[in-house]
Protein backbone atom coordinates (compact mmCIF):
# COMPACT_ATOMS: atom_id res chain seq x y z
CA UNK A 1 0.00 0.00 0.00
CA UNK A 2 1.05 3.61 -0.51
CA UNK A 3 0.98 6.25 2.23
CA UNK A 4 1.50 9.99 1.74
CA UNK A 5 3.75 11.78 4.25
CA UNK A 6 4.60 15.48 4.20
CA UNK A 7 8.35 16.05 4.55
CA UNK A 8 9.46 19.68 4.82
CA UNK A 9 6.21 20.73 3.15
CA UNK A 10 6.63 18.31 0.23
CA UNK A 11 4.34 15.29 -0.17
CA UNK A 12 6.26 12.01 -0.37
CA UNK A 13 4.65 8.70 -1.23
CA UNK A 14 5.92 5.74 0.78
CA UNK A 15 5.29 2.51 -1.12
CA UNK A 16 5.31 -1.02 0.23
CA UNK A 17 3.60 -0.26 3.55
CA UNK A 18 2.01 -3.44 4.96
CA UNK A 19 -0.08 -4.31 8.02
CA UNK A 20 3.19 -5.05 9.84
CA UNK A 21 4.97 -1.77 8.95
CA UNK A 22 5.68 0.35 12.02
CA UNK A 23 5.92 4.12 12.24
CA UNK A 24 9.60 3.74 13.08
CA UNK A 25 10.22 1.88 9.82
CA UNK A 26 8.52 4.66 7.85
CA UNK A 27 10.51 7.32 9.72
CA UNK A 28 13.78 5.46 9.08
CA UNK A 29 13.02 5.07 5.39
CA UNK A 30 12.10 8.77 5.02
CA UNK A 31 15.18 9.93 6.92
CA UNK A 32 17.32 7.66 4.75
CA UNK A 33 15.78 9.08 1.57
CA UNK A 34 16.68 12.56 2.82
CA UNK A 35 20.18 11.44 3.74
CA UNK A 36 19.79 12.98 7.20
CA UNK A 37 20.32 11.54 10.64
CA UNK A 38 18.68 12.92 13.75
CA UNK A 39 15.55 12.53 15.82
CA UNK A 40 12.27 12.31 13.97
CA UNK A 41 8.62 11.79 14.80
CA UNK A 42 5.73 10.81 12.57
CA UNK A 43 2.79 13.15 13.29
CA UNK A 44 -0.85 12.35 12.66
CA UNK A 45 -3.34 15.17 12.09
CA UNK A 46 -7.09 14.82 11.60
CA UNK A 47 -9.17 18.01 11.69
CA UNK A 48 -8.39 19.61 15.10
CA UNK A 49 -6.73 16.46 16.50
CA UNK A 50 -2.94 16.15 16.25
CA UNK A 51 -0.46 13.84 17.93
CA UNK A 52 2.95 12.18 17.65
CA UNK A 53 2.69 8.53 16.73
CA UNK A 54 4.69 6.00 18.74
CA UNK A 55 7.62 4.20 17.06
CA UNK A 56 6.10 0.71 17.45
CA UNK A 57 2.62 1.74 16.25
CA UNK A 58 1.37 -0.07 13.14
CA UNK A 59 0.63 2.69 10.63
CA UNK A 60 -2.14 0.99 8.63
CA UNK A 61 -3.87 -0.20 11.81
CA UNK A 62 -4.07 3.39 13.01
CA UNK A 63 -5.34 4.68 9.67
CA UNK A 64 -7.99 1.92 9.50
CA UNK A 65 -9.58 3.33 12.67
CA UNK A 66 -10.70 6.33 10.63
CA UNK A 67 -12.46 4.03 8.12
CA UNK A 68 -13.76 6.14 5.21
CA UNK A 69 -12.24 9.33 6.60
CA UNK A 70 -8.69 7.91 6.49
CA UNK A 71 -7.97 9.97 3.34
CA UNK A 72 -8.41 13.12 5.43
CA UNK A 73 -5.64 12.12 7.86
CA UNK A 74 -2.44 14.07 7.24
CA UNK A 75 0.89 12.48 8.13
CA UNK A 76 4.07 14.50 8.45
CA UNK A 77 7.68 13.85 9.36
CA UNK A 78 8.86 16.16 12.14
CA UNK A 79 12.56 16.71 12.81
CA UNK A 80 13.10 16.95 16.58
CA UNK A 81 16.83 17.65 16.64
CA UNK A 82 20.21 15.97 16.33
CA UNK A 83 20.84 12.33 17.11
CA UNK A 84 22.19 11.37 20.52
CA UNK A 85 25.70 10.90 19.08
CA UNK A 86 25.62 14.35 17.47
CA UNK A 87 24.30 15.88 20.68
CA UNK A 88 26.99 14.22 22.81
CA UNK A 89 29.72 15.55 20.51
CA UNK A 90 28.60 19.11 21.31
CA UNK A 91 28.13 18.64 25.06
CA UNK A 92 31.06 19.29 27.40
CA UNK A 93 32.29 16.23 29.29
CA UNK A 94 30.77 15.95 32.76
CA UNK A 95 27.75 18.14 31.99
CA UNK A 96 24.42 16.45 32.73
CA UNK A 97 21.56 16.75 30.27
CA UNK A 98 18.30 14.89 30.93
CA UNK A 99 16.79 12.87 28.10
CA UNK A 100 13.23 13.92 27.17
CA UNK A 101 10.59 11.18 27.02
CA UNK A 102 9.65 9.58 23.69
CA UNK A 103 12.66 10.86 21.76
CA UNK A 104 14.60 8.27 19.86
CA UNK A 105 17.69 8.60 17.72
CA UNK A 106 17.27 6.83 14.41
CA UNK A 107 20.23 5.47 12.51
CA UNK A 108 20.04 5.27 8.75
CA UNK A 109 19.53 1.63 7.83
CA UNK A 110 18.72 -0.24 4.67
CA UNK A 111 14.98 -0.93 4.42
CA UNK A 112 14.46 -2.74 1.11
CA UNK A 113 10.69 -3.26 1.55
CA UNK A 114 9.82 0.46 1.45
CA UNK A 115 10.30 2.71 -1.57
CA UNK A 116 9.32 6.23 -2.62
CA UNK A 117 7.74 8.08 -5.50
CA UNK A 118 8.55 11.75 -5.97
Amino acid sequence: MEVKVSVNGIQRVVCGVTEETTCQEVVLALAQSLGQSGRYTLREKFKDFERCMTPDERLLETLERYSEQAKEVQLSLQHNGPSTAEEMARVKVGRYQPCPLHRQSLLLLSLPSLSFRF
